[in-house]
């Protein structure tokens, strides 16, 4: 009889505890969502944790939902008809909201090919005729160091950058550019150099103007680019190589524009991609022959 009792008595405890789960469930779910745990779980893809609110849904909902900071993953119950789970994500807060941009940076690294306009030609005028030069050996290089602008969205931005550029005219002809004179002025060499090259450091601030589309799989994102420049002078420098003297090298401002202004565009997909300079002034000053004489480069970049 005793053992009857005990075997009667954990049956009808197994049969009542599902039903007191579920009529603890149906309350729940009378009126609105209520929250029943709070959980810790981890991103697959990111790996973060964050703490979860799973939600038991209303009389006339029929889903769970697992809710997070900046996520939400529904889930359908297993008694559901539909029995299909679906899934929603919000962008994340730092591509949903403005905010500053700032800080170091090693970016906008140019490679290009340098032509000089001769008021509006690309062929020399007869003033112009000893800066004839070699155009696969006449180049540009620079890059951007600092940064500082504003982001209004994950599509738009907008930043004021420093960086150093460096223009290397790469001569034809046997001149000897003088130091300390103006207008400019140089002389015919009788030595025959191997390399006579002519180059101007400058310290540049762009403001760019960039838009950018979403992120394409595989691809990265189309980036268009444009905006003002503006540039300082640093130095100027003339490299001579020939088999009598060697290399030599001599340093002077010769003239170069101390301060120049122009516009530029850039088209990249992902790091990569293609740009183009303009300088609006000349580029020599106090020099009336080289009136009008300009500089246009294009190039490859790496890195926006």
């Amino acid at each position: 009889m005793k053992y009857i009792s005990l075997t009667v008595l954990f049956c009808a405890t197994c049969f009542l505890a599902p039903a007191q789960e579920k009529n603890r469930l149906d309350s729940l779910r009378k009126n609105r969502r209520t929250a029943i745990d709070t959980v810790i779980m981890e991103d697959v893809n990111t790996g973060e944790k964050r703490k979860v609110r799973i939600l038991i849904p209303g009389k006339d909902e029929g889903v769970i939902t697992i809710e997070k900071s900046e996520k939400t993953y529904e889930y359908a119950p297993d008694d559901e008809p539909c029995g299909k789970a679906s899934h929603t994500e919000d962008d994340t807060e730092s591509t949903r909201k403005s905010r500053p941009i700032y800080g170091v940076t090693f970016s906008r690294i140019d490679l290009g090919l340098v032509k000089l306009i001769d008021n509006g030609s690309f062929t020399l005028s007869d003033d112009n005729r000893d800066f004839r030069y070699r155009p696969g050996k006449t180049v540009n290089f620079g890059f951007d160091l600092l940064q500082a602008g504003y982001r209004f969205n994950d599509n738009f931005r907008i930043f004021l950058s420093g960086g150093f550029d460096w223009t290397y005219i790469r001569l034809r002809e046997n001149i000897d550019f003088q130091e300390n004179t103006t207008p400019l002025t140089w002389a015919y060499s009788d030595v025959d150099y191997d390399k006579n090259r002519l180059t101007s450091t400058y310290l540049r601030l762009p403001l760019t103007f960039e838009f950018r589309s979403r992120s394409y799989s595989g691809l990265g994102r189309l980036r268009f680019a444009f905006g003002p420049e503006g540039g300082f002078l640093l130095k100027g420098t003339q490299r001579f190589k020939s088999e009598e003297l060697g290399k030599q090298k001599f340093k002077d401002d010769y003239n170069f524009t101390q301060f120049r202004y122009g516009a530029f565009a850039r088209f990249g997909v992902g790091p990569f991609g293609i740009y183009g300079k303009y300088y609006f002034n000349d580029l020599f000053e106090n020099s009336p022959n080289q009136a009008g004489l300009q500089n246009f480069t294009f190039g490859l970049m790496l890195g926006f």
